[in-house]
C-alpha cells in the first residue's frame, strides 16, 4: 500500500512539474505573454529554469513507473 501511494504522489508531482515548467519555458521564451504583468516574460533565465523543471518532472514520473509494487 505504501508504494502505491508513493507512486501516485511521484506521478502527481511529476505531472505538476512538467506543466509548470512548460509554462515557465514558454513565458521565458516570450511565446506565452500571460499574465501581462509577469516578471518572467521574455526572460531567458526562466526558459532555462522551466526546462530544468520539466526534466525533474520527467524523472519523477520515470521513477514512479520503475517502483515495484
Amino acid at each position: 500500500m505504501g508504494r502505491t501511494i508513493l507512486r501516485f504522489l511521484l506521478m502527481v508531482f511529476g505531472v505538476a512539474l512538467i506543466l509548470s515548467g512548460g509554462l515557465w519555458t514558454l513565458q521565458g521564451l516570450g511565446l506565452v505573454m500571460w499574465p501581462a504583468e509577469s516578471f518572467m516574460l521574455a526572460d531567458r533565465s526562466w526558459a532555462f529554469y522551466g526546462i530544468i523543471t520539466v526534466i525533474v518532472g520527467v524523472l519523477l514520473i520515470w521513477v514512479s513507473r520503475r517502483l515495484k509494487l
